[in-house]
């Protein structure tokens, strides 16, 4: 059905409507309100009105602030040696270092197998007015020739597959 056909069906039961006689036949029912019985009597809690908690935060607590003393520095100047060294066969690793103070003078020394067959040697001395340092070598730099230890495979040429 077309909107239209829709439209004037409408209209015309509203029109038909209004021209209808009303005819009461039946009475019109009154109701009597009665009081629900007691159990079934509805409790309405009542609400007071919402009072926030009070909340005292505790007073705080500050400390006396603390008077350190100055701080008291030794009076004795550092003095200290110590060295230690690796000397191991399997890797080929050699090396130490010592060194010693006394007060603000500091000596020591570092030295290292090359692997070109020296001894480099690292010393240093600082008297607490900047560092002094002295590298030197011992022992003459070797550099052979390479020869390898292994012996090629004979070369094999690849197979050779037909296609039929």
């Amino acid at each position: 059905m077309s909107l239209k056909v829709i439209l004037v069906a409408c209209v015309t039961v509203v029109a038909l409507a209004d021209r209808a006689p009303v005819h009461h036949h039946h009475a019109v029912p009154t109701y009597q309100h009665h009081a629900a019985p007691a159990y079934h009597q509805r409790v309405v809690p009542t609400y007071h009105q919402h009072v926030a908690p009070t909340y005292h935060a505790p007073a705080p607590v500050y400390h006396a602030p603390v008077h350190y003393k100055h701080q008291e520095y030794p009076t004795v100047a550092p003095k200290y040696n110590y060295n230690y060294g690796v000397a191991d066969g399997y890797s080929g690793a050699n090396f130490g270092h010592s060194e010693s103070r006394d007060g603000y003078k500091t000596e020591g020394s570092y030295n290292v197998d090359l692997p070109d067959g020296r001894k480099q040697i690292f010393k240093y001395v600082d008297n607490g007015d900047g560092l002094v340092a002295e590298v030197t070598y011992e022992g003459e730099a070797q550099h052979p020739e390479y020869k390898p230890t292994y012996k090629p495979a004979p070369y094999h040429a690849p197979p050779r597959y037909s296609v039929y």
